[in-house]
């Protein structure tokens, strides 16, 4: 399965659309005051920019002030939990997007905070992080998404059946392959080659291929299990 490092580099959803709008704003003018709050926002516009365009430290610089300033904002510790998971930062990205599930009740973020549990080893958490997303059921790409983190998990375990049969369930109920699927097939394709299972990772990858030509390197791999 990806290493930590290579999964940041995967699409993860981003931020909540409120990011510097105007649910957002009124969390900052409410805990700073109208002016300051309105400075914060601001920077926080700056810092969504910056993470959009990859420059992540530039994106915490901007961040931690104003989480520092106004820790009940859910946007700021939001997006500072997954500009410190782009950049490896495991536990900072675990203390943040936690803050921000403890008060929004959302578990939009589950799939990163199982994926930096599982960078540390906390296969538990995982496994429950992976429970209440699927018993919450929220959008399908979100659910793709702790599927994939939990596969990973057990992958880690030396668990390769039980990883292979998660995705494999939802992988043949697909009818029409979206981009979460296809990421869903790019993970079953890396289980099944690392298995061993040669023929059965080289027809995934192929498939993946059919459905979008440039996904990842999906074709460079496909052609070197040929």
């Amino acid at each position: 399965m990806l290493e930590p490092k290579e999964r940041r580099g995967r699409e993860r959803r981003a931020p909540g659309a409120g990011t510097g709008g105007a649910d957002a704003r009124d969390e900052l003018v409410k805990a700073l005051g109208a002016t300051k709050g309105d400075k914060a926002n601001a920077r926080l516009r700056d810092a969504a920019h910056a993470f959009e365009r990859e420059r992540y430290e530039e994106a915490r610089g901007l961040l931690r002030p104003i989480a520092e300033a106004a820790p009940q904002a859910t946007s700021v510790r939001e997006l500072l939990g997954l500009t410190y998971y782009r950049l490896g930062k495991w536990n900072e990205a675990i203390r943040e997007l936690g803050a921000f599930r403890e008060m929004t009740g959302s578990t939009e973020q589950n799939p990163v905070l199982a994926d930096c549990n599982r960078a540390l080893k906390r296969y538990v958490v995982v496994e429950e992080l992976w429970d209440e997303l699927r018993e919450d059921s929220p959008a399908p790409d979100l659910v793709t998404e702790g599927r994939i983190v939990m596969a990973g998990s057990l992958a880690d375990r030396g668990e390769m059946a039980k990883a292979i049969a998660l995705l494999e369930k939802s992988q043949r109920s697909i009818k029409r392959a979206q981009l979460h699927h296809l990421r869903q097939g790019y993970a079953l394709a890396d289980l099944y080659e690392q298995a061993g299972e040669v023929a059965r990772a080289r027809e995934m990858f192929r498939w993946i291929v059919d459905h979008e030509p440039g996904f990842a390197n999906a074709a460079e791999r496909a052609s070197s299990l040929a």
